[in-house]
């Protein structure tokens, strides 16, 4: 199966039914479909291929949903990309994917330039909210008016091992990697989730995370898989007018992130009508389990998902609504249709009980890295079956008696923050971007909103008389927002190991 027959399949089923709600408008499944069809038509005519990269940077829209499977109907692969992303690294991710097409709002193609566009070699631009301007864009509804009359789906050019997803993650390097999604990869972790979530065609849901985010993206995804409806907002910065939008679309399934969580517990949810909600849902970041449990206490008739999965896989684990009470802090079991364990540094399986680091076995495995073979390698590995590759997660557990699981830390350094996982070594370079900064080290420190803080700790040069305020300022220029540390330290010198490097475990071991 390919992706896009999820919403092929449920406009069969529900053509009149309400698919997405963006805003004060409405679109059926049919208007949709439709839409989807003319902009798939349009790609094949612009001399989209089989398995070209199209790269999506657009904020939570109609126009991103009808881009998703619009290129997936022309057989081609979507790349979701945050709207806020900088020069440098929208580049450096059009390059490396070869990306034939870019779609984004005549607003960031209007900061990009057409001098900088012009460098990328990107075939076709696609302009979202204007007509196009310069050689090679096109304006989004001069292409739709000029497919108006083809609403029929194009003939299929993908199979179900074909890419249907490159999403990019931070790499321990700093340069972003290309997590190779194929159709049955996703398929399958859509199938999976929405069974344990019991989701149905009566499912309303309210998103605020962004497109980007494999975790909003599905949102979406699944939704289109069970007929049901999405109720899509750019953000949660006006936490009111959410909840108003939630009572007023009688939504009933939730997806948060901690900060999201911690900021609904500030507020008084006595004020607002949530009888609909059925159930909520975490991932990204474990929430702090005092927070789970204050939810359960001010919204006793919610089921809350706690779960855990990466980007590579989407989804690993949930704990089971009735657990919550019994093992609030643990992030479950194997999800439906997956196979889970915990080996030693050898490789070897542990039982329950061990610390270990988590491997994962089944369908929704990623293809592997986009052209990054070695570290592929690293995170795809022989599993039980000749031939066959599962996915060393890199992240260490523990499990109970039970086998139920508890997240410990990472192998690597990775920060994930908001929801969004950060490399330290690309911060890093932003701070050694400023001239009086000597010395650079980024590390993460435990927060109760964000999941993680990002903690810089810098060395100035004797003369420098450089502020927080400014350099943080500095960073705010060329890191997107969820990367700017929170935490900003100076040092006359940072900690050193042994051969030279900062050591960033002493660092760990103190505060700032």
């Amino acid at each position: 199966m390919q992706l896009e027959t999820f919403l092929e399949t449920s406009v069969q089923r529900h053509p009149g039914k309400t698919a997405l709600v963006c805003g004060d408008r409405r679109w059926t499944y049919a208007e949709l479909e439709a839409d989807c069809n003319r902009l798939a038509h349009a790609l094949i005519a612009a001399g989209i291929q089989r398995g070209d990269r199209i790269a999506l940077c657009l904020d939570n829209s109609y126009e991103a949903v009808v881009a998703v499977f619009a290129v997936l109907k022309a057989g081609a692969v979507f790349m979701p990309v945050n709207p806020t992303t900088k020069s440098e690294k929208l580049a450096y991710v059009l390059g490396n994917s070869r990306a034939a097409a870019l779609i984004a709002s005549s607003r960031k193609l209007a900061e990009l330039g057409d001098e900088w566009r012009n460098s990328i070699h990107v075939g076709l631009t696609i302009a979202v909210g204007a007509a196009g301007r310069g050689v090679g864009v096109l304006g989004w509804n001069d292409l739709l008016q000029r497919h108006a009359a083809d609403t029929a789906a194009p003939a299929k050019r993908a199979i179900d091992i074909d890419l249907a997803a490159l999403i990019y993650t931070s790499g321990s390097t700093g340069n972003p990697k290309g997590v190779m999604l194929t159709h049955l990869n996703m398929v399958s972790a859509a199938g999976s989730i929405t069974t344990y979530l019991e989701n149905r065609a009566e499912d309303i849901i309210l998103n605020v995370l962004p497109l980007s985010f494999d975790y909003g993206l599905y949102q979406v995804l699944m939704a289109m898989k069970f007929g049901g409806t999405v109720v899509l907002e750019r953000s949660f910065a006006f936490p009111h007018a959410v909840l108003q939008k939630l009572v007023a679309e009688r939504v009933t399934g939730l997806p948060l992130v901690p900060t999201m969580a911690a900021i609904l517990l500030q507020m008084d949810l006595g004020r607002y009508d949530l009888s609909a909600l059925r159930y909520v849902t975490n991932t990204g970041a474990a929430l702090p389990t005092d927070h789970i449990l204050r939810i359960r206490d001010l919204l006793p008739h919610v089921t809350i998902y706690s779960m855990y999965g990466l980007t590579e896989c989407k989804r690993v684990s949930y704990l089971p609504p009735e657990q919550i009470d019994v093992r609030p802090g643990s992030v479950g079991k194997g999800m439906p249709n997956e196979e889970v364990y915990l080996v030693d540094e050898e490789g070897r399986r542990l039982g329950p009980g061990a610390t270990g680091e988590l491997v994962v076995r089944g369908s929704n495995v990623m293809k592997g890295y986009w052209e990054l073979p070695e570290e592929t390698d690293r995170r795809l590995k022989p599993g039980p079956l000749p031939g066959e590759k599962v996915l060393y997660t890199g992240d260490l557990f523990r499990s109970d008696a039970d086998g139920y699981l508890y997240f410990v830390g990472r192998k690597d350094d990775i920060i994930k923050t908001r929801g969004e996982k950060v490399s330290p070594k690309e911060v890093e370079n932003a701070l050694y971007s400023h001239p009086e900064v000597v010395e650079a080290a980024v590390v993460a420190m435990p927060d109760a909103i964000l999941g993680q803080a990002i903690r810089a700790v810098v060395a100035r040069s004797k003369e420098s008389r450089l502020t927080e305020r400014e350099l943080l300022r500095h960073c705010a220029a060329r890191l997107e927002d969820f990367m700017v540390p929170q935490i900003i330290e100076f040092r006359d010198l940072l900690p050193k190991s042994g051969n030279g490097k900062i050591d960033k475990r002493q660092l760990l071991e103190t505060s700032a």
